[in-house]
């Protein structure tokens, strides 16, 4: 038999598939087909998930394994937040190791293991790089800039600055007041960016970002490839690094900021070291189910003999969050 984890990072659901302990790994067209019918809620388990987190031996070296990330639909990632935050535990656990680096896409990444941010949740912090505002990594057109940095995109939507940047993956980010990241801009935007559109070709994340206070954002989501998140690890942190950059009175280097999202907490750091950013992501890696099936199953998506057991995990999980102060009508609850 075979074991899969259903696990969350701030309620952003994936499935783990560690395919270094199958007889046969699951081939690239059968990883799509498999994410697609278990992230369905309709057809998958559980009910459904935002994708798919694939270990496989790492390509690069010194690092422990790899993660691919495989979206609801179908499409590859080039990183996840928090993801690599359940990725990290597990391999942290079957390994024994509390600090090591995880391939990814675009890089090495480093992770370690954090202090439990409450009882029985367990945490773990990760590296989120390379960065990059260049208008060839997103990739945007015919918006009249080279790099998009707290500036009026009218085409876009008439009235809002934006930023944009790649952690690897393609944001685009705006601050707004209250009134607005409740109102259903974020949706016209996000569909719009994502489907046929002439400036974001390839789609793009977008995050609408409210400050509460000094080093303190609620940020919302519209991911590619899925829709609305509860949360988004790489948007949190890139939504960190324009704070910093676009409200040096508010957002710091160096510090800790709490980031808020429909599915919980999570902090950052942005760090600028040697003329380049990175950023620390530290959040939740809760696990809630492990799901027994069989490796024949797997290949052929039948999820009818499956046996799931549930973990206690996220009853903690969610006492956390019941905690967490409200700034809106999506704050976590």
């Amino acid at each position: 038999m075979s074991t899969l984890y259903k696990v969350h990072g701030s309620q952003n659901h994936f499935f783990i598939l560690d395919q270094t302990e199958l007889s046969t790994p699951l081939t690239n067209t059968e990883l799509v087909e498999f994410t697609k019918k278990i992230t369905n809620p309709s057809s998958g388990i559980l009910n459904g998930a935002d994708g798919v987190l694939a270990i496989n031996s790492p390509t690069r070296p010194q690092a422990l394994a790899q993660m691919r990330v495989i979206n609801a639909d179908g499409s590859e990632a080039s990183m996840c937040g928090n993801g690599l935050r359940t990725v990290a535990r597990y391999l942290s656990e079957k390994y024994n190791q509390d600090n090591f680096l995880v391939d990814t896409m675009n890089a090495n990444l480093r992770v370690r293991k954090h202090d439990n941010l409450a009882k029985g949740v367990k945490a773990f912090a990760v590296e989120i790089s390379p960065v990059s505002f260049n208008k060839s990594s997103l990739p945007f057109q015919n918006l009249g800039y080279n790099r998009i940095i707290d500036q009026y995109l009218p085409e876009i939507y008439p009235g809002l600055r934006f930023t944009s940047i790649a952690v690897p993956n393609p944001h685009l980010i705006s601050f707004m007041d209250q009134n607005q990241i409740e109102s259903n801009i974020l949706k016209e935007v996000g569909e719009y960016l994502n489907g046929d559109n002439p400036y974001f070709p390839d789609g793009v994340n977008v995050n609408f970002a409210q400050i509460i206070d000094k080093n303190k954002l609620f940020v919302r989501t519209y991911e590619r490839g899925v829709g609305f998140t509860n949360a988004c690890g790489t948007g949190m942190s890139a939504t960190s690094l324009a704070f910093c950059l676009t409200y040096p009175e508010k957002g710091f280097f160096n510090q800790s900021i709490d980031v808020y999202n429909p599915g919980g907490k999570v902090q950052t750091i942005v760090h600028h070291e040697n003329h380049t950013y990175w950023i620390e992501l530290i959040g939740n890696a809760t696990f809630t189910d492990q799901i027994e099936i069989s490796e024949a199953d797997l290949h052929n998506c039948d999820f009818s003999n499956i046996n799931t057991t549930s973990t206690e995990e996220e009853s903690d999980y969610q006492n956390f969050i019941q905690n967490l102060p409200h700034f809106n009508n999506f704050s976590a609850n």
